[in-house]
């Protein structure tokens, strides 16, 4: 063996080394100063099983089997250890880091692409441009990344600020900046979280102030704390346990939010909860709707009932078949529609369809088909039209003007 190789289950003190340097398997290298450090100038060929008590400074290293560095790591290219684990007590720097089963390291790691067959922990910060993980990736400190590729899942206990995060099971993060998220089971922020696109096939939890573009998610989205969105698609049930401002919100079962101020549309295929105010161009409800007040600048069209404490406001408003409304409707148009109830409405053209049931009406124009029934009273200013079987409670009324709610 040439003079810069350590044969195998010996241990070595070294400081310097010119050109590369062998290890042996099951081999020990010590350094020397304080703390003990080796330097070499060349690539540390390694074989399976050897320990390094020092910091160790090198151009590569190429290894076979486990390797351990009990200290800090400096690596100016490329680490490559094939069918085996690399762990590092101290801090870790390298150009690129490819390791077949797993990496461990201590402290901070600074590396600019690292690829990890199974599983990736980090105790300190992480700074990378790419990670690629087949299994695990955990972090207990801050990790910037311009892309976290993991097959299995994420754990990150601090803040983020990431590009892309792509992962096939799921993902923790403690909030931050991730500009696209595209997980294919579950993701968690536990803190205030910036991004650009969400992608979630089963779960998503977000915690604190989240503010950013699309969500797009298979099952559940969870919201503890405020959000603002581009738009939100939500196969299943959608929960906000605070303000919500954004574009569109469509979610096929249910939907519920402390307050809600859209742009856009809401649709909604079964339940729509909102306990203070919901604004939006477009609301569509195939169940039922619950709101302190709704408020469309457009349409409102509601399968099963609406219920709220002051009204529901539109320009059109269109209730289906055995719906319910409770509380006031004020709208340009309103259609009640066969064997629905409602009770005050104000509009200046209102249709109600055969069997309807309404307490006080107040229009323009007012057509009753046959058989509605009217508890209260009936104003217009311009014309009624009422089927045969429709009964009024109180003779209708021709006025000059509406009451002041219209």
């Amino acid at each position: 063996m040439s003079s810069n190789s350590i044969p195998a289950r010996s241990t070595a003190t070294l400081n310097v080394v010119e050109g590369d340097l062998e290890v042996g398997r099951h081999a020990i290298v010590r350094g020397e100063g304080t703390p003990p450090s080796v330097k070499v100038s060349g690539t540390v060929y390694v074989e399976e099983h050897c320990l390094f008590e020092c910091d160790l400074t090198a151009e590569n290293i190429d290894a076979e089997g486990d390797v351990t560095i009990k200290g800090d790591l400096q690596i100016r290219n490329r680490v490559s250890v094939d069918d085996g684990r690399l762990v590092v007590t101290g801090n870790m720097t390298a150009d690129r880091i490819d390791v077949d089963r797993s990496l461990q390291v201590d402290k901070d790691l600074k590396v600019r692409d690292v690829d990890v067959g199974g599983t990736m922990e980090v105790e300190g910060n992480t700074s990378a441009q790419k990670i690629d993980v087949g299994g695990t990736f955990r972090a207990r400190g801050e990790v910037e990344s311009h892309r976290i590729d993991v097959g299995g899942s994420v754990r990150i206990e601090s803040s983020v600020n990431v590009e892309d995060i792509d992962v096939g099971g799921s993902v923790k993060i403690n909030g931050g900046k991730a500009s696209r998220v595209d997980v294919g089971g579950s993701f968690v922020s536990r803190n205030s979280l910036e991004f650009e696109e969400i992608n979630v096939g089963g779960t998503v939890k977000l915690e604190g102030k989240s503010k950013g573009g699309d969500i797009d998610v298979g099952g559940t989205l969870k919201v503890e704390g405020d959000i603002t969105f581009g738009s939100i698609d939500v196969g299943g049930i959608v929960s906000i346990s605070g303000t919500a401002e954004g574009g569109d919100l469509e979610v096929g079962g249910k939907v519920r939010a402390d307050s809600l101020q859209l742009t856009g549309e809401l649709s909604v295929g079964g339940v729509a909860e909102i306990d203070g105010e919901l604004t939006a161009e477009n609301i569509e409800v195939g169940g039922r709707l619950y709101a302190g007040k709704a408020i469309a600048k457009s349409k409102v069209s509601v399968g099963g009932s609406i219920e709220t404490e002051r009204g529901v406001q539109a320009s059109y408003v269109s209730i289906g078949r055995r719906g319910k409304v409770r509380g006031t409707i004020k709208a340009d148009q309103v259609r009640i529609s066969k064997r629905a109830s409602v009770e005050d409405v104000y509009a200046k053209t209102i249709t109600l369809e055969r069997d309807a049931t309404a307490r006080n009406l107040y229009g323009e124009k007012i057509h009753l088909e046959s058989d509605c029934n009217i508890h209260g009273e009936v104003q217009y200013t311009e014309e009624l039209q009422s089927e045969r079987g429709v009964t009024f409670a109180k003779t209708p009324q021709k006025v000059n003007e509406l009451p002041s709610d219209f």
